[in-house]
């Protein structure tokens, strides 16, 4: 029989064995991951597979939904009938992907993963890549940057790839709303392949700049199927409600008459948490899905989601890319997201199989606080970099992490960030030998154009989202036109175009609960575990045990925030004693919301050299209205710099050492009420509450009046980096 022509729809050829595969096999495969026999091609999805089944490269741009990831599950199980090696597939969120992985084992395809969650896994799966039982692995762009992996798993399998998938690829570019540096990786990885192994990149999210760039970072045989982005099920609406107990109170209003169940998007881990806890006292089912969660509760919460066991997910971005429930009829954003481009992969997940589904943009007072955070921060200064760089080249063996964060006094995040900023640099100013960063003898300089563009971009993208809050045209056309999409023409659905949408209104009630919710909304002080690895406390080390540790305490606010807040700066700053005004809040806080078990019988506080009679004088206060004594048994021996002033956890830890005495023979052995003004690293109420139980206390358990951390913009920073 003669050979179809190779432009023939139908057909594709697999040039290393000749063998002509069917569109009908495809699509029969297809309807069996997807699990539904009327199953068909989106248009181009089928084209995409037939050129990777010809060895191609291409960038894929298509709309959430369209069905990226079947593109490359399919060419990977039609590639190995052929005799192809294991497909390798990069992608940001790999515990994003569970649903789709199901998917492909319906057709067959053996899929594994290599990540930092599954570490008693990697035996059985480098010896099954050995044997080439092995289909797709799926790692992230920083295990690339680990050497034992690349030894032990890459290298044994270079050979024989067959497919190269770089998922989420508008984070190559510079230029991408989502820009991750370890994806530069890739990079160098592409350009070593062989001309033969076909690759696939995909994005949702790139518009012509990225697309250029894409291009020529990848190769210039580099086939671009582009499709157009109108999301046609999406009504798109904005909402401008300043004050955050305003769009709590509309969200608990309106949510339970919104269709099916969806996602609630906060910009920080904080309001994420609170926001789930307000809806949950509104009887509302909710959850909050954030990237402090452990991989085994994220997935029970997906499950949950997928199952319409709740509302709403209330997420940070650690739900974004990757997750996919077809169903979801809804979207809302408590904030302002940080540009277009990102509201337009997040709104995206609703609507990708239902005939309508909502995406309500919310936004706030504190939208501008917080991304001018992330724009601030989105690379080491030079001043930071200089430092680093000259404290390796003084020390000829190279440092190590702990020695760094002892010579540099850098938080965990900007050292971090620093160090991955200064590998991904090529050629890099640093190496990693083993455990030790080492100067590079090679010329460099910051790169302070690039970075320069780069934040004039990031502030160019924060501007159009605030445009598009505002504008009076079509909002699916806005953002498609933000895109660059050809086809972009008013959708028809928005409540721009239909001059409606979901009412602004709701109950008075409602604020003044939402209003009443915040000022009540006490903080956890959870007990650290475990003393620095590495480094002795005071002759302590390694595990702290269960008896020494303190119970998990509560803080009354959040330093600086409105209400309380407020009084707590300005009693520490200002009026140099705090109100009754707090001391009133404290007392039905410990006694009616928080009740520690077994219940305080005395209460003492943490000194100060600086402010000898602030805190005294509340704990004092606080103890006569619980009805306990006051016991002043905690003396400070040695003057310390304040704890804010220390970076990070180690240099926090070893600044307290020994600075504190506690006078063994006054000490009651009772449970007590340990008293502090602020709550920031934990370190001092872990300090004390070790000395308080070995002087012979019963349970130390925590209270302060305000949480001073900034903890929640650096876990949200963690989760943006994190494998």
């Amino acid at each position: 029989m003669a050979a179809p022509p190779l432009l023939d729809p139908n057909y594709a050829v697999q040039p290393r064995v000749a063998q002509f595969i069917s569109k009908s096999r495809a699509l029969s495969l297809l309807r069996t991951a997807v699990g539904s026999p009327t199953a068909e091609f989106h248009p181009d999805q089928w084209e995409a597979v037939q050129l990777l089944l010809r060895r191609e490269r291409l960038l894929v741009v298509e709309r959430t939904g369209w069905g990226k990831s079947s593109v490359y599950f399919l060419a990977t199980r039609l590639l190995r009938d052929t005799g192809s090696g294991c497909t390798l597939l990069i992608s940001p969120l790999l515990s994003l992907m569970r649903n789709q992985i199901d998917s492909a084992r319906r057709i067959g395809v053996r899929a594994e993963t290599i990540n930092s969650s599954n570490t008693g896994d990697w035996p059985r799966i480098q010896n099954a890549l050995r044997q080439d039982k092995v289909d797709i692995l799926l790692i992230s762009p920083e295990r690339l940057g680990d050497e034992e992996f690349v030894t032990d798993c890459l290298l044994p399998i270079a050979a024989r790839i067959g497919l190269l998938v770089v998922d989420e690829a508008h984070c190559i570019s510079d230029w991408g709303h989502d820009f991750r540096p370890d994806y530069r990786r890739i990079v160098r990885i592409l350009r070593a392949l062989p001309a033969n192994v076909p690759v696939v990149a995909t994005t949702a999210t790139a518009n012509d700049r990225v697309v250029t760039d894409l291009l020529e970072q990848l190769g210039p045989k580099l086939t671009t199927i582009r499709g157009p982005l109108t999301r046609e099920s999406l009504m798109l609406q904005n909402i401008v409600l300043p004050d955050r107990a305003a769009r709590m109170a509309w969200i608990a209003h309106h949510l339970p008459n919104l269709p099916g169940s969806g996602i609630i998007y906060a910009l920080t881990l904080k309001d994420a948490t609170t926001l789930a806890i307000w809806l949950q006292s509104r009887r509302i089912r909710t959850a909050a899905y954030h990237g402090d969660l452990d991989a085994n509760e994220r997935e029970k919460l997906e499950e949950r989601l997928l199952r319409n066991d709740v509302k709403a997910l209330v997420a940070t971005v650690a739900l974004g890319m990757g997750f996919d429930k077809p169903d979801i009829g809804f979207v809302i954003h408590f904030q302002r997201p940080p540009s277009v481009i990102h509201y337009y992969q997040q709104v995206g997940r609703a609507g990708r199989a239902i005939q309508e589904a909502h995406g309500i943009l919310l936004s706030g007072d504190e939208d501008d606080e917080i991304a001018d955070y992330f724009i601030r921060t989105a690379f080491p200064t030079a001043p930071d970099v200089d430092r680093l760089l000259a404290a390796l080249r003084a020390a000829k063996e190279g440092l190590k992490y702990t020695e760094l964060q002892r010579e540099l006094n850098f938080s965990d995040s900007n050292l971090h960030r620093t160090l991955q900023f200064l590998l991904m640099e090529s050629p890099s100013p640093i190496r990693k030998l083993d455990e030790r960063y080492v100067r590079n003898p090679v010329p460099w300089q910051m790169p302070m154009e690039r970075i320069q563009r780069i934040l004039r971009l990031r502030r160019h993208e924060r501007q159009r989202i605030r445009e598009y809050v505002t504008t009076d045209k079509c909002l699916m056309q806005f953002l498609s036109q933000e895109l660059n999409d050809p086809a972009a023409r008013p959708c028809g659905k928005c409540s721009n175009c239909r001059e409606a949408g979901l009412s602004v209104a709701f109950p008075s009630l409602s604020s003044e609960a939402a209003t009443w919710f915040l000022s009540a909304l006490d903080l956890p002080i959870q007990p650290r575990k475990q003393w620095l690895c590495g480094h002795s406390f005071e002759r302590q080390s390694g595990k702290i045990g269960t008896p020494f540790q303190t119970e998990v305490g509560r803080s009354l606010c959040r330093w600086g925030d409105p209400g309380f807040g407020d009084l707590v700066r300005s009693g520490k700053q200002q009026l140099g004693k705090f109100s009754d005004q707090l001391l009133a809040a404290a007392v039905p806080l410990i006694r009616e919301r928080w009740i520690p078990t077994p219940p305080p019988t005395w209460v003492t506080c943490v000194p100060s050299r600086r402010h000898t009679s602030l805190v005294p004088d509340f704990a004092h206060r606080l103890a006569a209205a619980l009805g306990l004594p006051f016991v002043d048994c905690i003396h400070k021996v040695r003057e310390t710099t304040p704890q804010k002033s220390r970076q990070n956890s180690l240099m926090q830890m070893c600044n307290l050492e020994a600075a504190f005495d506690v006078n063994q023979g006054i000490v009651q052995m009772g449970p007590v009420l340990l008293v502090d003004d602020l709550v920031d690293s934990r370190w001092t109420f872990t300090v004390l509450g070790f000395k308080l139980r070995q002087a012979g206390s019963g349970l130390v358990f925590p209270f302060a009046l305000a949480d001073s951390s900034a903890r929640d913009m650096e876990r949200r920073s963690r989760w943006r980096r994190a494998k």
